[in-house]
């Protein structure tokens, strides 16, 4: 029979804030000298969101109508008329077409509405460091891999909505942890995160959301919610979906299907050669939509090598063994032994099954009227993507042999950093 496993070496609060404070300011400069460096057209649909501000300084309507925006020329950002194909609520737009200086015939301003994105994704990183695991590898296995995230750095130093979801859902996961730990007190911070991750965009708010109703419904069977925590918590799931029904009176849908969305998808689906194909089968779609959502997470415009195909078994890996993670949390919430990381991690990992579900059904009644091949993007679930490095630690933690429990958290340590350095370029 094995002895049982040592206890790794505790982090001093003095180490954990000087390790930390070091890889943040990696991931700022980094993201700093993306944005000085990025081409504007190159990826993220950045011409488009910056098109968006653009057109809410122009016309100095706090909630435009989606079907009168349009799209800047990405050399002079003069105004065209060609229609923008965004579709998301105006309040992130909103908010940097009042911090930031006039965008519309003045290329050079995109960089200040690129460091404001850096800022809003140093903040989700911070807070998501925060949540402060005691262990020196189980900290960097949490860390690391959060930190080797291919798309973070560039998205960080590009005007993407998507950076304003990953901020709302960090803000959430911290308010929730302190929360069931019993700083009562931060719930305010979750419900905040949950109202700006669902003002970001529509998947900000079902993972957002979804995590923070599963979490919900998990203190009241345990007799840990207030009445009046309760009521404060849908009021804020409330207020988050409000741009939604908004746009469910607008345009009819909480995603509305715009006519310059639908040209995109047709006149690309025909460039692509998809249009004219047999449409697949759900079951065969949704084979394929997992396909792509697994080599997208590292996202090549170009073909990738053989070496860089089999990179993908790393995140492969890392789903597994956060899969099997979840459900180690789901036993000890069974047997009442859980911690408050086992509580998020279920009720994260809920919100991301039931969010990419909806994702799949939705993509596909794109490809069925267009043959649209293009939807499965892992970077829309950032909010909640340190679900994963939390499932892998969790399945880690039943490993009862020392060196092997080691050796495994070394592998979540420098598989991710393996993955970022072989797995293929961005764009």
């Amino acid at each position: 029979m094995s002895s049982p496993a040592a206890a790794p070496p505790p982090v001093t609060p003095r180490e954990t804030f000087f390790v930390l404070a070091a890889m943040l300011a990696l991931m700022v400069l980094a993201a700093c000298a993306s944005g000085v460096r990025k081409d504007v057209t190159q990826g993220f649909d950045e011409v488009a969101h910056v098109s968006y501000v653009a057109q809410v300084q122009r016309d100095g309507s706090w909630w435009p109508d989606l079907a009168r925006l349009r799209l800047l020329d990405p050399k002079t950002f003069a105004p065209t008329a060609k229609a923008n194909y965004l579709n998301h609520p105006p309040l992130y737009y909103d908010a940097l077409a009042a911090l930031g200086p006039r965008l519309a015939g003045a290329p050079g301003a995109v960089i200040v509405y690129r460091l404001i994105n850096v800022v809003l994704a140093a903040l989700a990183v911070g807070l998501l460091m925060a949540l402060g695991l005691a262990a020196r590898l189980e900290l960097y296995a949490y860390c690391l891999p959060l930190l080797c995230i291919p798309v973070l750095v560039p998205l960080a130093g590009a005007v993407n909505n998507d950076n304003a979801a990953f901020l709302g859902g960090a803000m959430l996961l911290f308010g929730v942890f302190r929360f069931v730990e019993g700083g009562r007190a931060w719930l305010a911070l979750a419900l905040a995160g949950v109202i700006v991750a669902g003002w970001a965009k529509l998947t900000g708010l079902l993972l957002a959301g979804g995590a923070l109703a599963m979490l919900a419904a998990y203190l009241l069977w345990r007799g840990r919610l207030s009445w009046r925590e309760a009521a404060g918590i849908a009021v804020a799931l409330a207020v988050a979906a409000l741009p939604y029904a908004v746009f469910a009176i607008q345009y009819g849908s909480p995603a509305p299907d715009t006519a310059a969305q639908h040209a995109l998808l047709r006149d690309g689906a025909h460039m692509a050669g998809w249009a004219d194909r047999p449409r697949l089968s759900l079951a065969a779609y949704a084979v394929a939509f997992s396909g792509s959502f697994l080599a997208n997470w590292m996202p090549a415009l170009s073909g990738r090598s053989a070496l860089q195909y089999a990179m993908l078994i790393v995140p492969l890996l890392s789903v597994l063994a956060a899969l099997f993670g979840i459900g180690v949390s789901l036993r000890r919430i069974g047997r009442r032994r859980e911690t408050a990381l086992d509580a998020v991690t279920v009720a994260g990992a809920a919100a991301i099954a039931a969010t990419f579900v909806l994702h799949l059904l939705f993509s596909y009644r794109r490809h069925v009227e267009t043959g649209w091949m293009m939807d499965a993007y892992p970077r829309y679930y950032l909010p909640l993507i340190v679900i994963v490095p939390l499932g892998c630690l969790a399945a880690v933690s039943e490993v009862q042999r020392a060196r092997l429990r080691r050796a495994l958290t070394v592998a979540l340590i420098f598989g991710p950093m393996v993955f970022r350095l072989l797995g293929g370029p961005l764009g």
